[in-house]
């Protein structure tokens, strides 16, 4: 009998698990080359998995919400022209699945719990979990203490990291004694610790909405970044009437020339790379009492999606690219992002962040940072003010284009100098846009 075992894949660095959210296929079903078997879900992106060979569906190993680990088989597809033997091998339970031909691609049972956990406990425990927990010789009674901040009460990841960041505080019982520790590598930040539940009352003329995947992760995403970050927020005012009047003047040419429509994201993007080229302590992050400088300028800008939730797809190696660069990767992001069309590389390797808060008409906002970055810049709207204006026969008064611009900072590692001279030379930059610019 010939198989092709379709396994998890990798969705991005870091990325050591995902959510199967849906299946296209049963098993018997015949699929061809390319056909969409199943849509997983990461705390990055959501995407749809295709078959890479031509078959018929012989096993599916996991079901829907099932978390499963990177590189685990998801699903066994039967060739086309082989024969499906009445004499195999007895198939593995999911927990305990091997590659064929290979050695295992799961754990082995857990040497210091039950041999099967999950016969044990009502709980569910992914692979990574199981992992993680056989590593730091976790006691069944240990693993069961732990409080999961998954769906339906799972133990995550970072469940799995507060816990044993805190482990050996307070003695915990144990059936057995526990095998001997593995050291591991630090996290790169603090794990967070579960927030605390709020008692909320409910009345008859209340509606009650269950939060979506997405919206769960960002909820989780923003309380860990306060728990870890302290942040600081600075404030300038910028006068962009050069911007508006340049763009005013060019865009029907720039989308003529490129077939590009030119926002002002393409403008300020370029000054805020050029700022972290003069700046390099504010591309940076933080791992333990470590500062990491990053080599590249790579700039997310936050996007808001039809369902209200957001994502930050990644403009690469910004500081490299001229305005026309800038503008058709950043529409491009953008568009689809809306359309859902992202992958998982364009939502990966963010140094920098800025949030659009004059999309929404809003001046000014005092955004949440992205982990694990150090800052996130906030734009407000462009607002005509009237202005002290200096001439060479004194001052006078004037209507300005204006704008405040919003940093948030991480103040581990960047200081009120830091940040605020940072920040300041952006504004600096729009200041100084050549009205006469060619496109």
């Amino acid at each position: 009998m010939s198989t092709f075992e379709i396994l998890m894949p990798k969705m991005g660095e870091s990325v050591e698990e995902a959510t199967i959210t849906k299946w296209f296929v049963s098993e018997g079903d015949t699929v061809q080359e390319d056909d969409v078997l199943l849509e997983i879900a990461t705390d990055k992106v959501d995407s749809e998995i295709p078959s890479p060979v031509a078959g018929t569906i012989k096993s599916i190993k996991y079901e829907v919400d099932d978390v499963v680990a990177v590189g685990l088989p998801v699903a066994v597809i039967l060739l086309d022209g082989a024969e499906d033997t009445a004499d195999e091998a007895v198939e593995a339970p999911k927990t305990n699945t091997e590659s064929s031909g290979s050695s295992p691609v799961i754990e082995t049972p857990l040497a210091v719990i039950s041999e099967d956990v999950n016969k044990e406990s009502d709980r569910f425990y992914s692979p990574l979990v199981r992992s993680m927990a056989k590593a730091e010789g976790l006691s069944f009674d240990e693993l069961e203490g732990i409080a999961g901040s998954g769906k339906d009460g799972r133990v995550t990841k970072n469940d799995m990291l507060a816990f044993l960041s805190n482990r050996g505080s307070a003695a915990t019982p144990a059936k057995a004694a526990p095998a001997p520790k593995v050291e591991v590598a630090a996290p790169a930040t603090p794990a967070p610790k579960p927030a605390p539940k709020v008692q909320v009352s409910v009345s008859a003329n209340d509606e009650i909405v269950e939060m979506d995947r997405m919206r769960k992760l960002i909820a989780e995403h923003m309380v860990m970044s306060k728990q870890v970050s302290p942040h600081v927020t600075s404030v300038v005012e910028a006068d962009v009437t050069n911007i508006v009047l340049w763009r005013t003047k060019v865009k029907d040419a720039f989308l003529k020339k490129y077939g590009e429509k030119i926002t002002y994201m393409p403008i300020f993007t370029e000054a805020v790379a050029r700022a972290l080229r003069d700046f390099p302590g504010v591309n940076a992050s933080v791992d333990g009492d470590k500062i990491i400088l990053r080599k590249n300028v790579n700039i997310g800008m936050a996007v808001s999606l039809p369902s209200g939730n957001l994502i930050v797809p990644v403009i690469k190696n910004a500081d490299q690219k001229n305005l026309v660069g800038l503008t058709g990767d950043i529409n491009g992001l953008a568009v689809s992002a809306r359309d859902n069309k992202l992958s998982p590389d364009d939502i990966q390797g963010g140094t920098f962040t800025i949030s659009n808060f004059g999309s929404f008409r809003n001046i000014i906002g005092t955004p949440i940072i992205n982990q694990p970055q150090v800052a996130i810049l906030a734009i407000g709207s462009i607002e005509k003010k009237p202005a002290v204006i200096e001439t060479p026969a004194g001052d006078t008064i004037g209507i300005r284009q204006k704008m405040f611009l919003s940093l948030s900072y991480d103040h581990r590692i960047v200081d009120g100098a830091l940040g605020g001279g940072f920040l300041r030379r952006i504004a600096d930059y729009l200041e100084a846009f050549d009205l006469d610019r060619e496109i």
